[in-house]
């Protein structure tokens, strides 16, 4: 079983370079495979767009809470470690210019030795949709091609598309990532989410981890992947949820191969013992 750690770049952590070292490293350290950021370029103060996934429709904390940009975030974590994996939990795609998303994912990971995973999701907040000009309509089917955009840009020696949205015509985008891709991780708890996943995704992070709701969507994700004619079991499955080794059985046997957990201690000076302490409590006690 693998684990990840969500809201990376949130809170102290986010705050300064050393909170982000702090927690960097000690996830590093004791055996953590990836840490994952969260991304709002903007947030509107009193915005009305519903948060999917509280059940007041609010994101926690208040509205000018520092959010730090993933893909420079990640960058500086990329310099003070060697092996955790470097996510976005989840980029906004649609919101994107996607060739620049294509040449700084690329470069991160040619910088870190191919330890990006970029997580993707489709948006839910229209005001910010709007604020950096994009439409909020067709969020949906911008993301699907931007996802095809990306692969064709990493792994094509000299790349050529044709698209709803972007076309462009024997281009170099330089450099590549290690191995001329990048795993592309797919977020959300909707059946819309769930099926793209299963066409076009490499992983699926569900943004809910109750068994009803998994059971759900990730029987979602599996027909839409079959009918692509795609194994379903090649897509990783990433949820959060379970602290316990009883419960990450659980979730386990629902599909679940990474785990996702939350910082355990916003205290960069605490952090590494809370961590140490999952590490011995529940970490080494599962597969």
């Amino acid at each position: 079983m693998k684990f990840g750690i969500i809201f990376g770049n949130m809170g102290p952590f986010g705050a300064s370079g050393d909170g982000a070292k702090a927690i960097a490293t000690a996830a590093e350290d004791v055996g953590i495979e990836s840490i994952w950021t969260v991304e709002h370029v903007i947030v509107p103060e009193g915005y009305q767009s519903p948060y999917p996934y509280s059940a007041d429709g609010k994101m926690q904390g208040p509205d000018d809470m520092p959010i730090p940009d993933s893909f420079t975030w990640l960058s500086y974590v990329a310099a003070v470690t060697s092996t955790i994996k470097l996510a976005t939990g989840v980029a906004i795609l649609p919101q994107r210019n996607v060739i620049y998303t294509a040449k700084e994912m690329a470069t991160l990971d040619q910088l870190s030795g191919g330890r990006v995973i970029l997580g993707v999701g489709a948006g839910w907040m229209r005001e910010e949709f709007e604020t950096v000009g994009v439409p909020f309509e067709r969020r949906g089917a911008r993301t699907d091609e931007y996802i095809n955009v990306l692969r064709t840009l990493w792994g094509e020696e000299k790349a050529s598309y044709k698209g709803e949205f972007v076309s462009f015509d024997s281009i170099y985008c330089r450099p590549q990532p290690v191995d001329r891709s990048i795993p592309i991780v797919i977020g959300g708890h909707s059946d819309a989410s769930a099926r793209r996943a299963g066409r076009l995704g490499d992983g699926y992070f569900p943004g809910r981890g109750d068994a009803e709701t998994l059971t759900r969507i990730l029987g979602i994700m599996r027909a839409s992947a079959e009918e692509a004619g795609r194994d379903p079991d090649a897509i990783e499955v990433s949820a959060g949820g379970a602290l316990d080794p009883a419960g990450i059985e659980k979730m386990q046997e629902l599909g679940v191969s990474r785990i996702m957990i939350p910082p355990l201690s916003f205290d960069p000076s605490g952090i590494r013992g809370a961590l140490e302490q999952f590490a011995e409590n529940v970490m080494a006690k599962v597969a």
